[in-house]
């Protein structure tokens, strides 16, 4: 089986209201940058975006190509996944998400799980959460982390 070179197996293709505000909110909010964008008549129909050189996400404005897929927000629903993507620093992601004009729905805290995470909705009504695994000392381990039992 063949992908393209520098794609992940598994990329996210959402449904956004307005392809250049996305563009420029998910630059601005979460430091992605624009990879592929295919205009139609000057409208942005497809988009690519890329974090840390990766493929991210990639998106479509409603009613592009035939589609009848809505976003969340303008469907009126809550949205039921998050995208989990871990960042250098989850407090500035956090503070310049919602610069941007993202909604906090989880300010930065440090999770039961050992990641320093947050969440915020961006303007489609889509779910972000943003992460860093914390410092564990060399006296923690979780149940999960530590070794198992030797075979009798």
């Amino acid at each position: 089986m063949t992908r393209p070179a520098n794609t992940p197996w598994l990329t996210p293709y959402l449904t956004v209201g307005d392809a250049r505000r996305s563009l420029n909110f998910y630059r601005s909010a979460f430091g992605f940058s624009a990879g592929n964008v295919v205009d139609e008549n000057g409208v942005p129909t497809h988009a690519e975006m890329h974090y840390k050189g990766e493929l991210i996400v990639m998106f479509a404005p409603e009613g592009a190509w035939g589609s009848t897929a809505r976003t969340p927000r303008s469907t009126g629903i809550e949205c039921p996944q998050t995208f989990y993507l871990y960042c250098d620093d989850v407090d500035a992601m956090h503070a310049r998400a919602v610069a941007a004009g993202a909604t906090s729905l989880m300010g930065p805290a440090d999770q039961f799980w050992g990641d320093r995470y947050c969440m915020v909705e961006d303007p489609d009504g889509y779910r972000w959460g943003f992460a860093r695994p914390l410092e564990r000392s060399a006296n923690s381990q979780s149940a999960s982390a530590a070794s198992p039992p030797e075979a009798a």
